[in-house]
């Protein structure tokens, strides 16, 4: 030590602290007047102390600045068990009692005299059935002490009982009387009773620096990146996380979730270490606790939040200080300070609870709280609408423009209408205009173009909805506007030629008046209009050429509001009406109209009107001639039903209901098979790849993608009705007849069919003799994709798919392994191998001859005459017809007979029994471990385990599979 600088008094504990010149901070135990600890900086010089007046932070100035830090960890080590808590405190292990909130001191804890800090009990774990605690620290890098607590004991704490010590770098219990010890240095955990010895040893699957409990006999062992969960029964791996480095491990009450919580990050998994959400936080997390409901309550530095199972997150209050949370009951939280004191908060649940309610479509609990609770805000009305539930939202909002917004996104016109009313902006109705017209609401539509006078839409609304009458009195509307474009545009949505002429004529255009009077023969017209033009200003129609009458269809029937289904309201909707803000009253009366809480139209009526009328009277009108007196301009109306009277509310004969629609064939095809082909033929593409997936563990649906598609074409034709409306789809079935019952659907026909496999396989076959290995492989592989989308009847042609599989499969596997030799040219070990597995593939006599022959001929070449002289004997006691096969073979024989000898080692014993594998192309010898394919059934070495099968290139490797179905005779 060198010129100290500044000398300080700890506030709570016995301790100095100084600094000095030799770059050092020290810590001093005043009692026994040593060194306890030193922290030391590489360049700078400690000049001076500072400690904060209430926290257990102390300050230091430097040469290039200052440090605040703290002397020892101040989060107490606790356990929870039922409705107990025992924590350390001041060398005393202590008990609380949630229920009642009594604390009291159970036994003194013998803290051994230490040189140094942040030695005090770091974890704790308690065995109710033996009353037994085990508490852990760092002294000598890592210890822990096994107390029996007396029951008696508890409230008295003036006996000392003989602590059991013993050295590792975590301590829990894992059973009633057993508990684990982690040994970092072997790597293993010591299983230990209660007198301290030990009775198992087992070794871990990872690197871990902590244990934690998991449920009886399993442990969560912690490494830097992942955590898995151990059964030290079974010594398996049950589950197995990759993570941030983990703090702290909090199980739910049930076992069945846990939360990981590191430094800035919480995870949330299952029992199985499955993952379920991640949440990230900036400030660092102190502690957590499950509550009743299944909700993660957690702390950070400043902040009480909650974390839902499906990973949304908020803030419950704010923290002056940090807290420890011991456990969550309701409303209340109990939890410990940095001074080890027990506190109860309670807390407004009512935000966490009300998502959580969404989340799990309680919606009768839902409705309670918004009737009951003062739920509002724009975080939750934005979290409403982000998790599709506007309709909601709604009845929390009183801003128009807000509520105008949420109705247009719930679809609920009748308060979009409210709200654009009160808004009364162009660009409102505007938006009114386009939702209900996307709901095919005309009458609405019609309503909102006409607050926004935007009469060139509204014509057009009338052109496409077929309403002449009223197209006529928008043609006058713009005549009194003496809107020139809407009255000629108005004209030809009427097809009216006269009024055509007449409009360009009043407009000053007698060129073309004339030409549309002589084109659409309107003769008398045209010899006018050419007396005023002139013989030389006539224009010149185009020689040689017949006109075309271009005139807009005459509507079948004038059109109004779709008509809609009946449906059940849901839960919001109408219940809420008395919460927040409803419609206005005029509306309530709609009961009459098709649409249930549709606008009362009759009302509607006298608004538009209204605005029609004030057009008129805004001195826009220059004259009122006679000829155009007798037009009411009252006579505007909105569609004949909304002009119902009023005794008719209950004649619901002439409402049109839409009939209720039948199941459609592709549904009865799906309900009633298991067969995927049959799903896949009805355009379930989906459910066809869960059975596949189930049946056969296919997980690659991509070669299968084509044929799915074909699959559903081929099941379906398709009838022309008119040219004004789509092809009307019709389901062919399988097997039917005229005689069958018009109720009574079959199964839907299919376009693949067994005999055209064996086609196939005899084209394959045929390949395969000529050499071309390519092709041939194609065809194979073409066969094995179609098996799973096979339909079979009998029991005994199932029997032969199943067999078709394994010979296909033999197939694809040795013409793969050949085209894999002959691609290699400088590894001729690798190529005599690969040659030699071909021969044990179970092929056709012709094509095993051949394989022979190959392979002998391969392994004479390079010298390795002994395997060459096996394959030559294999293939004579084939009794090959083709003569000269014959002869090659007894003429290796003869000359290997001389030296039986090989120039390389291979890795082929042929006379140990062998399959291939698959993916590796090595033999894998009987009593070797392996693992199938569940589709094509092909051999895999253990380490293929979970990779896509190599041979059909459909299903993953070892994977769980019931099998085969390809009849309706299996289910039956």
């Amino acid at each position: 030590m060198n010129n100290v600088s500044c000398v300080m008094f700890h506030a709570k504990q016995d301790i100095i602290v100084s600094n000095s010149e030799d770059k050092s901070i020290r810590v001093w135990d005043v009692t026994k007047r040593t060194g306890v600890q030193t922290f030391r900086r590489e360049h700078d010089r400690f000049w001076i102390l500072a400690s904060h007046p209430e926290m257990n932070l102390l300050a230091a100035g430097h040469d290039s600045g200052m440090i605040v830090f703290k002397l020892e960890r101040e989060r107490p080590a606790f356990c929870v068990s039922g409705d107990s808590l025992f924590y350390a405190k001041d060398r005393f292990l202590r008990f609380y009692e949630f229920s009642t909130q009594r604390d009291s001191q159970v036994i003194p804890i013998r803290r051994p005299g230490s040189t140094s800090l942040n030695q005090g009990p770091r974890t704790l774990s308690y065995s109710p059935t033996e009353n037994a605690v085990l508490i852990c620290s760092d002294v000598d890098g890592g210890s822990y002490e096994l107390y029996i607590v007396p029951k008696d004991s508890i409230g008295r704490g003036d006996t000392v009982p003989e602590a059991k010590r013993g050295i590792g770098g975590s301590a829990v219990f894992v059973a009633r009387n057993r508990f684990a010890v982690l040994d970092k240095s072997n790597n293993q955990v010591l299983v230990k009773n209660l007198k301290n010895e030990i009775v198992k040893k087992s070794g871990i699957p990872i690197t871990a620096d902590a244990i934690f409990y998991a449920g009886t006999g399993n442990l969560l062992c912690r490494a830097e990146d992942r955590v898995v969960i151990f059964d030290l029964q079974q010594r398996l791996v049950l589950g197995d996380l990759q993570t941030p480095f983990v703090k702290y491990i909090v199980w739910s009450n049930d076992m069945e979730n846990v939360a990981l919580l590191s430094k800035h990050a919480i995870i949330i998994a299952s029992k199985k270490l499955v993952h379920q959400c991640t949440l990230h936080e900036t400030i660092r997390v102190k502690s957590g606790a499950w509550d009743d409901n299944g909700v993660f309550i957690y702390t950070t530095l400043n902040h009480i939040k909650y974390c839902l199972p499906n990973g949304d997150s908020g803030i419950i209050r704010t923290l002056e200080v940090p807290i420890y949370i011991t456990k969550v009951s309701g409303n209340t939280i109990f939890c410990l300070d940095r001074d080890g004191k027990n506190r109860a908060i309670v807390i407004d649940a009512t935000e966490y609870i009300f998502k959580l309610s969404l989340l799990k479509k309680k919606y009768d609990h839902v409705m309670s709280m918004i009737r009951s609770s003062q739920l509002c805000g724009q975080a939750m009305i934005a979290y409403l609408q982000q998790k599709g539930f506007p309709e909601v939202a709604l009845h929390f909002v009183k801003d128009e423009r807000t509520r105008f917004n949420l109705a247009l996104e719930s679809g609920n016109i009748q308060i979009a209408v409210a709200s654009a009313k009160e808004i009364d902006e162009k660009d409102h109705w505007y938006r009114l205009g386009v939702e209900a017209l996307r709901q095919g609401n005309a009458g609405i539509v019609e309503y909102a173009y006409q607050r926004t006078k935007n009469f060139e839409r509204l014509s057009f609304l009338y052109l496409i909805t077929g309403n002449m009458e009223k197209l006529s009195k928008m043609l006058k509307i713009a005549e009194v506007k003496n809107d020139v474009m809407g009255q000629f545009h108005n004209a030809l949505y009427l097809g009216d030629v006269r009024e055509r002429v007449k409009i360009l004529e009043n407009a000053g255009h007698l060129p073309l008046a004339y030409v549309t009077a002589s084109v659409h023969g309107l003769h008398d017209v045209a010899e006018r209009l050419a007396a005023e033009l002139g013989e030389d200003n006539l224009p010149s129609l185009p020689e040689g050429k017949v006109p075309s009458l271009l005139m807009p269809p005459s509507p079948v029937m004038c059109a109004g509001d779709w008509p809609l289904l009946r449906v059940m309201k849901g839960i919001f909707e109408g219940g809420l009406d008395s919460v927040g803000k409803g419609a206005p009253d005029e509306y309530e009366e709609a009961g009459d109209a098709d649409w249930g809480e549709e606008l009362d139209m009759a009302e509607v009526d006298g608004v538009q009107n209204g605005d029609i009328e004030a057009v008129l009277e805004d001195g826009e009108v220059a004259e009122e001639n006679d000829e155009e007196g007798g037009w009411d301009l009252e006579d505007l109306e909105l569609p004949p039903e909304a002009d119902t009277p009023k005794a008719s509310v209950n004649a619901r004969s002439s409402v049109f209901v839409a009939p209720t629609p039948g199941m459609p064939v592709s549904q009865i095809w799906t309900q009633r098979s298991s067969l995927a082909a049959e799903h896949a033929a009805a355009g379930n593409f989906d459910t066809a790849m869960r059975l596949l997936s189930r049946q056969l563990g296919i997980r690659n649906f991509a070669p299968l993608r084509a044929m799915f598609l074909d699959l559903h074409t081929g099941s379906h034709t398709y009838l022309r009705a008119f040219s004004s409306v789509p092809a009307i789809q019709l389901a062919v079935e399988r097997g039917w007849t005229e005689s069958a019952s018009p109720n009574v659907r079959g199964p839907p026909a299919l376009v693949f069919n067994f005999s055209q496999l064996e086609e196939k396989l005899k084209a394959g076959y045929r390949s395969t003799t000529t050499g071309r290995f390519t092709e041939a492989l194609r065809l194979f592989l073409s066969i094995l994709h179609t098996i799973p989308l096979i339909v079979v009847e009998s029991r005994r042609e199932v029997d032969e798919v199943k067999e078709l599989v394994i010979i296909v499969k033999e197939y694809v596997l040795g013409l793969k392994m050949e085209l894999k030799r002959r691609e290699i040219r400088d590894d001729p070990v690798r190529q005599m191998e690969l040659a030699a597995y071909f021969t044990h593939c179970n092929l056709q006599m012709p094509h095993l001859r051949l394989a022979l022959l190959n392979a002998m001929t391969v392994c004479y070449k390079a010298r390795n005459l002994s395997t060459a002289a096996n394959f030559a004997r294999r293939l004579l006691e084939t009794n090959p017809t083709v003569e000269n096969q014959a002869k090659t073979a007894r003429q290796v024989l003869q000359a290997a007979e001389r030296n039986m000898t090989d120039a390389s080692q291979l890795n082929y014993d042929f006379r140990n029994p062998f399959v291939v594998c698959g993916a590796t192309y090595v033999p894998i010898y009987r009593g070797q471990k392996d693992v199938a394919c569940p589709f094509c059934s092909s051999r895999f070495v253990p380490s293929q385990e979970g990779q896509l099968c190599d041979v059909c290139e459909l299903a993953l490797v070892g994977s769980d599979a019931s099998g085969l179905l390809c009849s309706p005779s299996q289910i039956r």
